[in-house]
Order: C-alpha cells, then sequence, then structure tokens
C-alpha cells in the first residue's frame, strides 16, 4: 500500500460515476467543480463517511450505541486513509450555554488562570481579600519600619449589640489584662458597662512588642523575640477565628489598624468567600452561576416596544398590543380609560404624541395614586370603584408569573424579550467570580474584548521583565497563558479577531462557526489526521483570505492532509493539488475532469474551472449602472451591535450590495434593523427590528422578501417541486390525461401526502425505517411500491410513457425537455434551471438539499411570480456554494428581479458579484467595536477610489481586468 496517497477506488456515492482518485497525502488539497457536480459526495460522503466509519468500527457494540450512526459509503476500495475530522458549516450550537469561549476551550483555561493567580475581592465593598499563613502575617510585621510600637488584637465582637460580660469574664478567665472596646484600650478589671442598644466592637490585647528587626542577627534574643511574635500571632488567630488586627501605634495620636485574615473573608463587612477554584467561573455550575439567571446571562422581561408596537395608533385604535381593548364595555379599556381621563391623557391621538411621562403612567401604572373606575357588570348596572392603576408592563408580568397555562405563557411571551440579566450584568456570574481580578482586569471584562484585543492582554501578563505578576503567579501562570495566546492567535489568524468569549455560539453564521472549529483544531495540534473543510472561505472578506489559507497551510505543515471543498480563487491557486469534478452537475456531473496542480487546472482544456483560473471566461463588467427609480429609503440612527448611529441611503430600482470585513455591522443593518422593520411593517410580523431612529421612504415600496439559507422544509416529503408550487401543474396535467378521467381520479389522487393514490405501506414515503439496537437504523425500499411513493393503481396513469414518480425522479434540465409543450411547467422549471438548478431532481427530498441550494430555489420561485416593481429582495451571501460558472447564472437572475424595478440588496464577499453591482455600501473599517461605520458609498468604480476602504484596494484589481 503506497504511504503517500489517498487512494479512492470505485466511488459511487450520490452522482459519483464509479471514480477512482488519487490524493497526495500531507498536502492541501482543494476539490472543486460546479455547484452539484458531485464534490461534497467525495469529500464528505465518501472519503470522511469512511475515515469516521472504520474508526467506529473498531469500537465495541456498546460504545457503539452512544455514536452517530455511519452508513458505508458507496465505494470499492479506499487506500491509506488517515484518521479524519470533518469542520464543516453545519451544527452551530444552539445551546445558549455555549460561547465563542467554550466552543473554542479558551474560556477553560481563563477560568484555571483566574482561579490560580486570580486576586479575590470582596463583591460587597470591592477590597482586597487574601488568605495568608501565620508565617506570612508575621513576616509582613517584620517588614514594618524599625521599632515600630504595636498591639496584636484578636477580634471577638464585631458591631453587635449587647452589654457583653460574658466576653469579658472569657478574656479575664483566659489570662489577658486588657481588651480594645470600641477604639479604646481598657483594663479587664475595671468595670465596663455598655449601652445594650447600641452596637460595639470588642478586641482582646494579645500582646505589645516593639518591632526590631536584623536579618543577619541570629542570637538567641532575636529568635526569642520572633518566637513571641509568632505566638502571640497563633494566639490572636485562634481567639480572633482566623483573624487579627495588628495596630500600629508609633504615633500615638494617629493609630494604624491593619487587619489580617486566615481565610477568603473580608473583614470589613464580613463577608465569607469560599475557595476560588475553577468551577467558581463556570456557569454552568451552581457554584459559579448566577441565581437570577443560572448562568443563562439573559431573562425574559416586557418589551413596552412590543406591548406598543405601532406607534402611529391612538389609544382608542388599540396602540396597547398587550391588553384587549377592543371591547370598549370590557374591564381593559374602561380601566385604561379612567386612568387616561385622570391624568389628563388623549385617547385619540397617536401615542407617539403622548409625553414621556404620559406614557410611563399607561406602561408602568399610577402608583400610590387612585383612579376611578366605571363601568357595568353583568346585569348591566353601572358601578364604581377606586383602584390603583397596576400598569400594562406589570400587569402582563404578573399575570406570567401566575398562570399556570402554557397558552397564556406562550401568548403573553410574544410581548417579551431576552434582556441582561438585572443581576449579574448579563455576564452569567456570580458576584464572588465576577470580584476576582488579575492586574486590574475580571474574567467578566476579558470575555467582552475583542479577541484581538485579548492578545495584547496576555502577552503583558507573559512578559517576562515588565510582567504586573509576581514570581510566584509568573511562574503558575506560564503554560496556562500560552495556551491561551495560541489559541486567541489562531482565531486571528482565521480572521475572527473581532468577535467576543462572551457572544453566545448560536448567534454565529455557518462560516463563523467553522472557522472557529478550524481554530479549536489547529490548537490541538494533531498531527497525521485527514481534514475534510467545507468552503472555509464563506463569510471572509478578501483581505482575511491570505491569514485563512495561511492557517491551512500550517495544518498541512503540520503533518496533516488538509482537504477542502473550496470555489474560492486564491484558496485553489494556493493549494499543492486541485480535483475538478463535472463537467456537468447532477447526472451530467460525478467524474473527475481535471486533477494536478493549479496551473495544470489553468491550462485544461476541458476544466470549467481551469477556464475561470486563467481567464479564458470570466464575468463581464457591465457598461453602465442602472440609475434607478430616483427614490431613496433612508435608514436614521441606526445603533444595533456596532452600528454607530449610522444614517443610511438606499437608492430604489438598483442592485446593491453591503460590502465589508467580517463583524462590520453588514448583517446588523440589513438583517437586524432593515429586513426586519420591513416585515413589521408589511406583514405586521412580531419579530422586534434592531435599534434605530426612523425609516423613511417605505411608501416606495409595497412589500420585502428575505430570501435566505434556511430549509425548503424539514421532511423529506418537502421538494423542490412542492415548494416552488410546481407540482400542482403537474398533478392537474394528471388528471386532465383521458385515462384519469375514465377511473375518476382528481389531482389529489397524484399527492403522496394524502390517502388515495398513495402507498399506504410506507405513507407516501418511498421507504421504510428499520430500527436496529447496536446498529445504524436502516432505511429499505418499500416492498410494496419499491420506492414509487405511489400505489399500483395511480402508476398506471402515464404521460408520455412516464408515470407520476418517472417525473419526480427526472432532474430540471431533463423535465423542461420533457414538458417543452406545456406553458405552465415550462415557466417554473426554467426559472430554476435559469439559477443554476438544472441538476436537482424535482422529488429531491429538502434535507439533502443545500443552504446555498434551498435558498436559489426560494429565488427561482420569486423569478416565477409577476413582480410589482416595489419590492425589495434581501439575500445573505446568495453566492455560498457557487462556482464562478454558477455564479455568473445567479447574477443574471438577480438582474431579472432589478430590471423590473425591484430593488435587491444583498450582503456579499464575492468580487465578481460585487463588481456588477450598481451601488456599494462598503461597512467597517474593521469587524467588532472597531467596524460600525460606512467607509464607502457609491458605484463599484467610486468605491475603488477610495483608499480606507479594503473591498476598494481589492475591487480595483477586479475593475482593471483581473477574473474578467
Amino acid at each position: 500500500m503506497s504511504l503517500d496517497k489517498i487512494i479512492v477506488r470505485g466511488a459511487r456515492a450520490h452522482n459519483l460515476k464509479n471514480i477512482d482518485v488519487e490524493i497526495p497525502r500531507d498536502k492541501l488539497v482543494v476539490i472543486t467543480g460546479l455547484s452539484g457536480s458531485g464534490k461534497s459526495s467525495l469529500a464528505f460522503d465518501t472519503i470522511f463517511a469512511e475515515g469516521q466509519r472504520r474508526y467506529v468500527e473498531s469500537l465495541s457494540a456498546y460504545a457503539r450505541q452512544f455514536l452517530g450512526q455511519m452508513e458505508k459509503p458507496d465505494v470499492d476500495q479506499i487506500e491509506g486513509l488517515s484518521p479524519a475530522v470533518s469542520i464543516d458549516q453545519k451544527g452551530v450550537s444552539h445551546n445558549p450555554r455555549s460561547t465563542v469561549g467554550t466552543v473554542t476551550e479558551i474560556y477553560d483555561y481563563l477560568r484555571l488562570l483566574f482561579a490560580r493567580v486570580g486576586v479575590p475581592h470582596c463583591p460587597e465593598c470591592g477590597r482586597p481579600v487574601r488568605p495568608q499563613s501565620a508565617e506570612q502575617i508575621v513576616d509582613s510585621i517584620l517588614h514594618m519600619p524599625q521599632n515600630s510600637r504595636i498591639q496584636i488584637l484578636a477580634p471577638l465582637i464585631r458591631d453587635r449589640k449587647g452589654h457583653h460580660q460574658a466576653i469579658f469574664d472569657d478574656v479575664r478567665k483566659a489570662g489577658f489584662v486588657r481588651v480594645r472596646v470600641n477604639g479604646e484600650v481598657r483594663s479587664v478589671d475595671d468595670e465596663i458597662e455598655l449601652d445594650r442598644y447600641k452596637n460595639h466592637t470588642i478586641e482582646a490585647v494579645v500582646d505589645r512588642l516593639v518591632v526590631r528587626h536584623d536579618p543577619h542577627d541570629e542570637s538567641e534574643d532575636a529568635q526569642a523575640a520572633k518566637s513571641r511574635l509568632t505566638d502571640s500571632l497563633e494566639t490572636a488567630l485562634r481567639l480572633g477565628s482566623g483573624l487579627v488586627i495588628i495596630n500600629d501605634v508609633t504615633d500615638p495620636d494617629n493609630p494604624v489598624d491593619n487587619l489580617y485574615s486566615e481565610h477568603l473573608y473580608c473583614p470589613y463587612d464580613g463577608t465569607s468567600i469560599p475557595e476560588i477554584e475553577p468551577r467558581t467561573f463556570s456557569f454552568n455550575s451552581p457554584h459559579g452561576a448566577c441565581p437570577a439567571c443560572q448562568g443563562l446571562g439573559t431573562t425574559k422581561m416586557i418589551d413596552p416596544d412590543m406591548v406598543v408596537p405601532n406607534k402611529s395608533l391612538s389609544l382608542e385604535d388599540g396602540a396597547i398590543a398587550g391588553w384587549p381593548t377592543e371591547d370598549k364595555a370590557g374591564y381593559y379599556w374602561q380601566l385604561l380609560k379612567a386612568t387616561a381621563v385622570h391624568f389628563e391623557i388623549p385617547t385619540d391621538v397617536p401615542v407617539r404624541e403622548l409625553t414621556e411621562a404620559q406614557m410611563h403612567i399607561l406602561l408602568q401604572g399610577s402608583g400610590s395614586e387612585q383612579v376611578v373606575v366605571t363601568y357595568k357588570n353583568r346585569q348591566g348596572d353601572p358601578r364604581r370603584y377606586l383602584t390603583n392603576y397596576e400598569g400594562v408592563v406589570p400587569n402582563l408580568w404578573r399575570r406570567y408569573n401566575e398562570s399556570t397555562s402554557d397558552y397564556v405563557r406562550d401568548k403573553l411571551e410574544d410581548y417579551m424579550v431576552d434582556m441582561p440579566c438585572p443581576e449579574c450584568g448579563g455576564s452569567r456570574l456570580q458576584p464572588v467570580a465576577r470580584a476576582v481580578d488579575i492586574n486590574g482586569t475580571t474574567i467578566t471584562e476579558v470575555v467582552k474584548m475583542p479577541v484581538l484585543n485579548i492578545v495584547p492582554w496576555v502577552d503583558k501578563l507573559r512578559d517576562e521583565k515588565n510582567t504586573p505578576l509576581t514570581d510566584r503567579q509568573a511562574m503558575i501562570a506560564k503554560p496556562i497563558l500560552k495556551e491561551i495566546g495560541d489559541r486567541v492567535t489562531f482565531m486571528v489568524n482565521v480572521g475572527l479577531d473581532y468577535l467576543t468569549l462572551d457572544r453566545t455560539a448560536g448567534t454565529l453564521s455557518g462560516g463563523e462557526a467553522q472557522r472557529i472549529r478550524l481554530a479549536t483544531q489547529i490548537g490541538s495540534q494533531l498531527m497525521g489526521v485527514l481534514y475534510v473543510l467545507d468552503e472555509p472561505s464563506i463569510g471572509l472578506h478578501q483581505r482575511d483570505n491570505a491569514r485563512l489559507i495561511h492557517t491551512l497551510q500550517g495544518m498541512r505543515d503540520l503533518g496533516n492532509t488538509v482537504l477542502v471543498v473550496e470555489h474560492d480563487e486564491d484558496t485553489m491557486r494556493a493549494a499543492d493539488w486541485v480535483i475538478d469534478l463535472g463537467p456537468g452537475a447532477g447526472t451530467r456531473g460525478g467524474e473527475v475532469v481535471a486533477e494536478g496542480s493549479p496551473d495544470f487546472i489553468a491550462a485544461h482544456e476541458k476544466s470549467l474551472t481551469g477556464a475561470y483560473l486563467s481567464g479564458r471566461q470570466g464575468i463581464p463588467i457591465p457598461k453602465k449602472r442602472r440609475k434607478g427609480t430616483g427614490e431613496t429609503l433612508m435608514i436614521r440612527g441606526a445603533r444595533e451591535n456596532n452600528l454607530k448611529a449610522l444614517d443610511i441611503c438606499i437608492p430604489l430600482g438598483k442592485f446593491i450590495c453591503i460590502t465589508g470585513v467580517s463583524g462590520s455591522g453588514k448583517s446588523s443593518f440589513l438583517i437586524e434593523i432593515l429586513s426586519k422593520k420591513l416585515s413589521q411593517h408589511f406583514y405586521k410580523s412580531k419579530t422586534v427590528p434592531g435599534k434605530h431612529d426612523d425609516i423613511e421612504g417605505l411608501d416606495y415600496l409595497d412589500k420585502v422578501i428575505e430570501i435566505d439559507q434556511s430549509p425548503i422544509g424539514r421532511t423529506p416529503r418537502s421538494n423542490p417541486a412542492t415548494y416552488t408550487n410546481l407540482f400542482n401543474p403537474i398533478r392537474d396535467l394528471f388528471a386532465s390525461l383521458p385515462e384519469s378521467k375514465v377511473r375518476g381520479y382528481k389531482p389529489g389522487r397524484f399527492s403522496f401526502n394524502v390517502k388515495g393514490g398513495r402507498c399506504e405501506a410506507c405513507g407516501g414515503q418511498g421507504q421504510n425505517k428499520i430500527e436496529m439496537q447496536f446498529l445504524p437504523d436502516i432505511y429499505v425500499p418499500c416492498d410494496v411500491c419499491h420506492g414509487a411513493r405511489y400505489n399500483r393503481e395511480t402508476l398506471q396513469v402515464r404521460y408520455k410513457e412516464l408515470n407520476i414518480a418517472d417525473v419526480l425522479d427526472l432532474s430540471v434540465d431533463d423535465a423542461l425537455e420533457f414538458f417543452t409543450n406545456v406553458p405552465t411547467i415550462k415557466r417554473k422549471l426554467k426559472t430554476l434551471q435559469d439559477v443554476g438548478l438544472g441538476y436537482i431532481k424535482l422529488g429531491q427530498p429538502a434535507p439533502t438539499l443545500s443552504g446555498g441550494e434551498a435558498q436559489r430555489i426560494k429565488l427561482s420561485r420569486e423569478l416565477s411570480k409577476i413582480a410589482t416593481g416595489r419590492t425589495m429582495y434581501i439575500l445573505d451571501e446568495p453566492s455560498v456554494g457557487l462556482h464562478s460558472h454558477d455564479v455568473a447564472k445567479l447574477i443574471v437572475a438577480l438582474n431579472k428581479l432589478v430590471d423590473k424595478g425591484n430593488t435587491v440588496i444583498i450582503i456579499e464577499h464575492n468580487l465578481d458579484i460585487i463588481k456588477v453591482a450598481d451601488y456599494l455600501i462598503d461597512m467597517g473599517p474593521e469587524g467588532g467595536h472597531r467596524g460600525g461605520e460606512i467607509v464607502a458609498a457609491g458605484s463599484p468604480e467610486e468605491v475603488a477610489q477610495v483608499e480606507t476602504s479594503y473591498t476598494g484596494q481589492w475591487l480595483k484589481q477586479y475593475l482593471n481586468g483581473r477574473s474578467a
């Protein structure tokens, strides 16, 4: 067996056509090709699947039942396979307890660091709390100035009422002759009478000494003095339950108390602190989690903006959405009306015209002031009573907490949002953990820093010459800081320097989550592993590509094979080996078109990838840009996340790209503010838009459509034909055939979702699941319909020799030819083909479609609709997963929407798309807190002239001919 290659023989997964591939080991290898050409089938469903299956097979049957179920891939043989690790874009954790810090394991090391070298502070008064042994306290005393006069005091009573005669008796019996009472030294033989109703502080005077020290004096007298000091100190600590006061009376007029403790105890306010351990900083542990939010960092609270979503309505028109005020004779309206009359609040004007004080009364209540409510009882008799007006927000919150009905609580949650926990401020941690610092910085402050800022913080602590740590702390922290430093550096190298460690993992994009896992894998420093990655450049600006490529090469240089499914030109050029699959997609793909070095691929005549790499083919720059309709949409005061109160102007009737480095604020603006606000405006959506002041120009639009990458369906019953409504005319066509009319078949007969025409043995799914206790579940074709989904009678109806099951098995390209004479079907099929989906099958189950394919199916459905010319289409990185040849088709499809007078606005990093846009809004200049501004806006040519724009710098190359 060859040790320098991974040899694949007879790969047939999905559309792969029994191909043989040889992949050089310990190299950076890119698999590329058209969308649907078989890249993922080869990389993930064949090579990675077999690598993982072999690992699972090596385990016991008992262990296998707890692991993922792995089917044997359809391949004859794979030789030279290493242990395989997949880093894809799926599997973003939606657990609210997962954060960037926990996923990357950086937070685990931070917990260890703060537990071992952090300085605890009292959570009440903020003073440092350090435990000290008797020996350490003696050393501290001996460092006092020579001839200092001190008293060693044992605290007995602190700020407690009583006459405390028993305490004085105990001191006398113990052989001590003096006590300090409320700061005054008294003899225990004196009659000490205390006011039992006042607070008193009592300490026993254990010893009085003069500090004399000479480190070179080893005489008996010196040793005896030190021994006496130690004995007295230990006695005081025992009497004072671990506390001792060293009272410096060198200056009788200005005595100074120094308090020492053997425990983590604040002697100033009596707060005891448990031992600081790593779990003290874990918000997933009861030892560290904030008790108010259980470590989630957020709590549900009534949001006034959701209670009053439309401020253009008056109280009479129903502005208070959280209360049923439609019934003007009902209790809630009468209560609201009585309050309005009492406080002179108008009920017939838009609530936006009410004063802040008036809105506060309506929402938060009247306090102690009462109002007179008039109402009619069930018999219609008028009644009056005096009551406090509770307020809408407190009323909803009380009903939510008191209700035992899930239905009521679910309805009330429509008016609630997750807000930072008021107890911990969103830090997730209990007070003791929040009060531990290293050089003045707490763990809460560290996790709120962008990763880029953590690097210098770690470097300062690691600096041997200028570290603020003590020698002992530095020795303990050294290996921990190395792990933290390496991991944050890896995150910077994969373009995630703008993220904070406290960011919830569920809010990350697929590309960000993949690069986080990539950084984690690099941190593990594994060798001899096969890494399989799925488009790691997704969501990454061209500026950061070089760092990502350098990271991939670093993984290779450790002795790993890095196999990347990728369309990015820079990544392909940096690869050691490229495998180009094709020549087409779907049934027309699945073959190896070319394999070799990037230069070899670029020169290969049959390689479509090579044609774009070499410049033989390209996406042309439009000769002129659209002028648009002349109307604009103006967003005022955009402040969501890192946006810095921006006013953003969007010209309508144009193809617009929002660009900028990762984390610059693109999604915050387009998805969180604009898309959600438009959805709320047009469809009364209950989603809460991001923070902004106002949006002007909404009258120029009649609807908004966000075309995202969420699945078109969650079950195999959903497919492209059903989603695009293509299946309806197909079923109508089959129902109109003479055979169907004779049998009395209606369109419903040809649905696999209802009884009648479907196979009842499998419920119309075409397959049955057999559960295996210790082995993977097996899906076997239905014994009755053999995978056709329909019963025998339904399948007897044929159109052009094909039955309904045969039609669902056609690809879009084949179906277009088959239905060429049926205009209603042909038109919908043509839009699917136009967006580059000619290779997918009409009945392909929705769960098998990628996010990019799902997005383009949605796009095709919009293209098939009759345009109003006043629609805004919003897309987030539609080029994901697309080959340059498919990008060209996507551009044509998007331009068709704009040519009808609509506005298309997308977030995009692909320069081939950016260069053909009519208008760009470039955000930045950096990510995170250093972003959130508009760096440049205008046509691509105008943005290319802005020197501070990273997008402009790269765009200039493309406009000057690269890839064109």
